[in-house]
Order: structure tokens, then sequence, then C-alpha cells
């Protein structure tokens, strides 16, 4: 049920992120759903290894450089789907920190979740 409720939170992140920024376009909440969806996957799936191989290049800029990596996650999301339209690299920078601000303040509304022992 709360991975429902964060994608929902997500989609509505990146609903706010197009309203703010006129280069980032969202076709429909669907739009939205389905770009919060390969967001989520392209995340768990490639960022890892993108941040293992240029872990150099992100010590180096002492960590700067994960943010430009979160522009590019954000940009292949965008190009990969029809709904969902980032105007370019900067765009898609930005676009992506306005995401995670906006996810970060939302998931931190959601009640934590208590162990059962």
């Amino acid at each position: 049920m709360r991975l429902i409720v964060v994608w929902l939170i997500n989609a509505c992140a990146l609903l706010a992120v197009a309203y703010l920024m006129p280069s980032i376009h969202v076709a429909s909440f669907a739009s939205a759903l389905i770009a919060a969806l390969v967001l989520g996957l392209v995340n768990t799936v490639l960022r890892p290894l993108l941040i293992l191989l240029t872990l150099p290049v992100t010590v180096l800029t002492l960590g700067l450089f994960l943010v430009v990596l979160n522009g590019l996650m954000f940009w292949l999301a965008g190009s990969l789907l029809a709904g969902f339209v980032v105007g370019g690299f900067w765009s898609a920078v930005f676009g992506a920190i306005l995401y995670s601000i906006f996810s970060s303040i939302l998931s931190s509304l959601l009640p934590t979740q208590k162990s059962s022992r």
C-alpha cells in the first residue's frame, strides 16, 4: 500500500515540476504516473551502475556530479516516454532537483511505519 502512495506522490511531484518549468511538459496524470514509474525504474536499475562507473569524477567534484547524473536520468525518462517531454539538459538538471525536493517534502508528510515485533 505504501509503495502505491509513494508512486502517486511522485506523480504529483512530477506534475508540480511541469507546472513550474515551462520546458518540461507532462500530458496528463496518467502520463505522470507512467513517467514516475519509469523514473523509479531508471533510478533503481541504471543509476547505481552509472554511479559506480563515474565514481572518479564524482569524487573529484565532491559529489556534485551526482546532480548531473540525476539530470541525465530525468532526461532519459523524458526521451523514452511520449507524454513526458524534457526540453534539454539544463531543464533536466533543474527539473530533477525540483522533483527531488518536491518528492522528499511530500514523502515526509507520510506517517512512518512502525515495526511489528
